[in-house]
């Protein structure tokens, strides 16, 4: 009989399925599939058995990846809960932690030396400025000039203040700071945080005063600043950094510059949007190397 190959597969040679009709192929899953032989059909099986394992270790790794994704989200939303607990038991507390320490020591009324590398580390500090900026791309000269060009607070282009001094800007009043800052850079973020004001979106002022034994021309300043920044030596505009910046010692470095003999006064404006600010000051030769026969103090009258 035509079939009788199929109950072969089935097991039996007793049982045959029925005859056909004429019109009729016989029936198959899926496309239609010609069977003629033996082989074909053991092809079949064979090609079926592996879709079901194909199929099989597909719902496991799905399962798998699914698994990952949950418990992806699971330490999440836990990372989540742990940081917003511990917000709300510092808020309970109360945040006594903050200190200008280790960053910066007060300032004595010796005079200080530049460390090792020249570096000038005697500064007298403004409490920062509100001054939001979203981005730091808009520190461009022109945007630079005008905005540390602008009055802020009486005399705040000649004026040498003294610790505890304090002016009002925008209706908020602002201590002046005399301290040694314990890095050869200046941490404004720190000095900002420390003393539970603002830090970001704001603009610093910093002076100091250097003392040289005698008259030194061809000096350079060399500054770095994160970020934008603009310096003055004795009154004169000595250099810019504009751009969102980072940090980097001697970064933008001054024009041929004169140290008069006794006293000179360096004044400075530091502004930020997002991110951290610091500076760095030092002078330099005509060679590059720096210049430590210097001193440093925050008294004009000295």
């Amino acid at each position: 009989m035509p079939y009788r190959w199929l109950a072969e597969i089935h097991g039996s040679q007793n049982r045959y399925p029925p005859t056909p009709r004429p019109d009729r192929e016989p029936p198959t899953r899926g496309r239609s599939i010609h069977l003629t032989t033996r082989h074909d059909l053991r092809k079949l099986v064979l090609q079926q058995e592996i879709c079901s394992r194909f199929a099989f270790k597909n719902r496991k790794f799905y399962e798998g990846s699914t698994m990952n994704i949950f418990r992806n989200i699971v330490m999440l939303v836990f990372g989540i809960i742990i940081v917003l607990a511990f917000q709300i038991c510092t808020a309970a507390t109360g945040d006594t932690t903050r200190s200008i320490a280790p960053y910066f020591t007060p300032a004595t009324s010796t005079t200080k030396a530049p460390n090792a590398d020249g570096f000038l580390q005697r500064w007298l500090l403004l409490e920062p400025i509100n001054k939001p900026n979203r981005t730091n791309t808009v520190f461009v000269d022109s945007y630079i000039r005008r905005t540390l060009d602008t009055l802020y607070f009486p005399n705040q282009f000649t004026v040498v203040p003294h610790d505890g001094d304090k002016v009002t800007v925008a209706g908020k009043e602002l201590t002046w700071h005399a301290l040694d800052a314990t890095n050869f850079n200046v941490k404004l973020f720190r000095f900002a945080y420390g003393l539970y004001k603002p830090i970001y979106g704001v603009l610093f002022w910093a002076v100091t005063v250097v003392n040289s034994p005698q008259e030194m021309k061809n000096v350079r300043m060399a500054v770095g600043s994160n970020s934008a920044s603009m310096w003055w030596l004795n009154g004169e505009e000595a250099v810019i950094l504009s751009g969102d910046r980072r940090m980097v010692m001697d970064d933008c470095v001054s024009k041929r510059l004169t140290l008069k003999k006794g006293q000179n006064i360096i004044r400075g404006a530091v502004i930020n949007g997002p991110g951290m600010s610091d500076f760095c000051v030092r002078f330099i030769n005509e060679n590059g190397d720096p210049i430590k026969d210097i001193t440093i103090s925050l008294d004009a009258g000295n």
